[in-house]
């Protein structure tokens, strides 16, 4: 909690158990106890807890720096950490919703980029800040559906998302609409919403290929909730098939994770050909053709030597031979991110899995560090940033 209020400079936070709750004041860069009750005495102190927190309350605070030209104090947010059960916290205060959705897909034609990571740690550094984001799963190897936290059974028969994934939604044309198979997330808070994959897309793809209305029905359901979300991450497989296909007629935008290695540079022409053969079928339905934000080096070594002599070159080559622009920022290789995904924890004798995003599984990291600057470069360049 201490670490929360003083780094986000959060006035307010509050803990509770359900037994016990607490009221904690960030007073300069002190964290003091400010108001406790037990669980069963909140309504007897509900007065007194508005007068702390209620929002007439916060509404009056203002932020200690407002007009000050120091920038390494950043400003006290207006916020309250309200956990829901043991302990969350609330981020960013939600923008009001005055912009225009925007849908990013996430792929590459080689597998092992790194694009769950990417999908699921971009996802949760743009939540932070306030906005409202969707992912949506198209992979059958349900990688991002995992580390959503989504896959919490043990056996075929507890399995909750055979029936209820994303082949519902691009299958049917009038029903399984996005808010009926849309699931909360677990893996980070603020929360995302996250339409799941499953294995089975891998056989029920043949029933896809011969309906080729099925191509545009999550562009049109997309349609239907664009005043409901911010930004849309669609995970895609490493493949040229039917969902890598569906996932970029329905996008706007495209990022490229790469580990920059030859044979990630050297499928960068089938993705190439391949976006410029969704293009073509883009013209048809009105749509513009995909704007590549670009390449991101992902999963890059954090050798010295190499990112001072070869990464350059490497990222030279995407540009000069592939035409594609590099992003900015780069995602490292660090253990931290394969940590996070592997989370579990424990119940009775049960290992249960319990995925972080890197921001809830160690946010003081430089790969938060790194994902926060690439939250910032997409949002730039997608119009959303503040």
């Amino acid at each position: 909690m201490s670490r929360y209020l003083t780094r986000l400079r959060v006035v307010y936070g509050v803990l509770t158990n359900g037994k016990d709750f607490r009221i904690y004041e960030l007073v300069g860069n002190q964290v003091k106890l400010n108001f406790q009750c037990q669980g069963a005495e909140i309504t007897d102190n509900i007065e007194k807890i508005k007068d702390i927190i209620g929002r007439d309350k916060l509404a009056e605070i203002k932020p200690k720096n407002a007009g000050s030209t120091d920038k390494s104090s950043p400003p006290i947010a207006k916020s309250v950490i309200t956990p829901p059960q043991s302990f969350q916290t609330s981020i960013v205060t939600p923008k009001p919703k005055v912009r225009t959705m925007k849908t990013i897909a996430i792929y590459h034609n080689k597998g092992g980029v790194g694009k769950t990571t990417t999908t699921i740690n971009l996802a949760a550094a743009i939540s932070r800040k306030g906005l409202k984001v969707l992912i949506i799963d198209l992979d059958s190897q349900a990688n991002t559906t995992y580390a959503a936290g989504l896959m919490k059974f043990d056996t075929e028969e507890e399995d909750t998302l055979k029936d209820s994934n994303i082949y519902n939604v691009v299958f049917y044309p009038k029903s399984n609409y996005i808010p009926e198979i849309a699931l909360k997330s677990t893996f980070t808070y603020p929360p995302v919403d996250v339409i799941p994959a499953h294995i089975n897309l891998i056989w029920q793809e043949a029933r896809l290929v011969d309906k080729d209305s099925s191509k545009t029905h999550l562009v049109k359901k997309l349609e239907l909730v664009k005043d409901d979300y911010d930004v849309v991450l669609i995970d895609t497989p490493p493949s040229l098939n039917l969902y890598a296909k569906i996932a970029l007629i329905a996008c706007d935008y495209l990022i490229i994770p790469s580990d920059l290695k030859p044979f990630a540079n050297e499928g960068l022409r089938n993705v190439k050909n391949f976006v410029e053969e969704i293009d073509e079928f883009r013209t048809f339905i009105n749509k513009p053709a995909i704007a590549v934000l670009g390449v991101l080096p992902s999963k890059i070594l954090t050798n010295a030597n190499y990112i001072k002599a070869t990464l350059p070159k490497q990222e030279k080559v995407v540009e000069e031979r592939y035409g594609f622009p590099v992003l900015e920022t780069r995602i490292f290789q660090r253990e931290d991110l394969s940590r996070a995904i592997d989370n579990f924890v424990f119940e009775g004798d049960r290992q249960i899995p319990d995925p972080k995003s890197i921001f809830d599984f160690k946010p003081d990291s430089i790969s938060a560090a790194e994902f926060e600057e690439l939250a910032n470069e997409v949002l730039e360049k997608v119009g959303l940033s503040a």
